[in-house]
């Protein structure tokens, strides 16, 4: 009879973005840029906290 080999289990993948990739983002106000000088307008920035996606709304 042959030798029993233990069983490994594959690991799981784990997705990088999770809810990010079907657009389902995290946003945190990143306070680092608050003003844009070319445009002279207040600049509110946008990052997601799961993917590292930035967003910019100007006021």
């Amino acid at each position: 009879m042959g030798d029993v080999l233990p069983f490994k289990r594959p690991e799981k993948k784990k997705l990088r973005k999770g809810l990010c990739q079907h657009d389902i983002h995290k946003w945190v106000v990143c306070k680092d840029k608050q003003f844009d000088v070319k445009a002279g307008k207040l600049v509110t920035v946008y990052r997601c906290e799961r993917c590292g996606k930035q967003k910019v709304k100007s006021h």
